[in-house]
């Protein structure tokens, strides 16, 4: 009889965990609460100060061209004398390595000290094992030199890029790294298929002028 009701006992137990929680009553069975907490990711910021210098305004424009503008006061130094500095450091620049043919001093005006060169060179964008990264910038410059002081302008910005692509295009500053254009709404970020146009060929602008104020100060 022991021996029977052990055997019995053990059917029961069996049977008892074959059965789904569902059977039992609510008020005693329920399923365990997650302990794990929500992973709040942080807000992003959405001024990059790296794009600092390549956010509004840095681009400016003139009767909706974009003309970059080098005004130089130099106490001291006649118009010849600039005149001949400047001429010197754009026929350089025109022989630098990322120079198309044609690039140079365009015309002169030795009476009224004024200089138009334009150029066409290679804009690297990235350059490593990797890949090659980079368009074709065309812009003009053009220097009217004063007694103590030089008016400078690089303009006429356009660019050819994967030209051999069908992913290439032709376009200029004004339709591409204009702040209507390059920025978004609220003037915080770059516009992303423009951002690397718009920074490096500042960045080339900023290379130019400062070449310039070197040699005349």
């Amino acid at each position: 009889l022991f021996r029977s009701y052990r055997f019995m006992k053990k059917i029961i137990i069996f049977l008892l965990t074959l059965l789904p929680l569902s059977t039992f009553a609510q008020d005693v069975w329920e399923r365990p609460q997650d302990t794990k907490q929500e992973v709040k990711k942080p807000k992003q910021n959405e001024f990059n100060q790296d794009d600092a210098k390549y956010l509004a305004g840095t681009v400016p424009e003139i009767d909706g061209k974009v003309v970059f503008t080098l005004d130089l006061n130099l106490p001291g130094r006649s118009a010849q004398d600039i005149y001949e500095r400047v001429y010197t450091l754009l026929d350089r620049m025109a022989k630098e390595e990322n120079q198309f043919k044609g690039s140079g001093i365009t015309l002169i005006n030795k009476r009224d000290h004024i200089i138009a060169a334009h150029y066409k060179e290679w804009l690297i964008f990235t350059n490593n094992f990797i890949s090659l990264d980079r368009t074709e910038l065309s812009y003009t410059i053009i220097a009217k030199c004063a007694d103590n002081h030089l008016h400078l302008t690089l303009s006429r910005i356009s660019y050819s890029y994967e030209k051999n692509r069908n992913t290439g295009f032709d376009t200029t500053a004004e339709k591409w790294i204009t702040d209507a254009v390059a920025l978004n709404k609220r003037k915080t970020r770059l516009s992303k298929g423009s951002a690397k146009f718009r920074r490096k060929t500042i960045d080339r602008k900023d290379e130019i002028f400062s070449a310039i104020t070197n040699a005349l100060k």
